[in-house]
């Protein structure tokens, strides 16, 4: 028997003031970016993947697992983060078939960078990671250009295993 999950996950985050802090979407840096503020590196489409992938198994969220009030995580590369979920979902034999995430944003441009982070994405999730950018369209505080939010969806499937069967961490 084999048992099939989605789930969704939604990431926001502002940009940053701090000219130090660099923009990383999908694990790939974009250089002269204005970066995004956040405990960890603040990459809103590992998150929001994530949240997609732990939602998908009912293992909570993000700020459950990483916190951030907990000092470890500063800074920390949310694609090690993401390996990190995949290794959770794992232990109980669960596994991605794929994700599919919409990243909002009126700036950076995604389409030069666009096949990179797919490639890291898939290669951290064991499966296919698709990215699609989309505008705000001047719209509210991302139309306005003053952060970037990401939502994703996950498909994944544990072979074997009786429906309702999930592992608590």
């Amino acid at each position: 028997m084999m048992d099939l999950r989605v789930g969704n996950g939604f990431d926001i985050h502002r940009f940053s003031d701090d000219p130090e802090r660099i923009l990383i979407l999908g694990g790939i840096e974009f250089p002269g970016e204005r970066a995004l503020h956040g405990h960890s590196d603040a990459d809103v489409v590992a998150h929001a993947v994530g949240e997609a992938l732990l939602g998908a198994v009912g293992l909570g969220d993000l700020g459950t697992h990483f916190p951030d009030t907990d000092e470890k995580w500063k800074g920390a590369s949310s694609i090690r983060l993401l390996e990190a979920i995949i290794e959770m979902l794992s232990v109980d034999g669960w596994r991605a078939l794929n994700v599919d995430c919409s990243v909002i944003a009126e700036r950076p441009k995604l389409a030069t960078h666009k096949a990179e982070m797919q490639r890291v994405l898939t290669e951290s999730v064991g499966a296919p990671v698709t990215i699609k950018g989309r505008r705000a369209e001047g719209l509210g505080a991302l139309g306005r250009s003053e952060g970037i939010a990401c939502m994703a969806s996950a498909l994944v499937v544990r072979d074997g295993a009786a429906p309702g069967e999930t592992k608590e961490f």
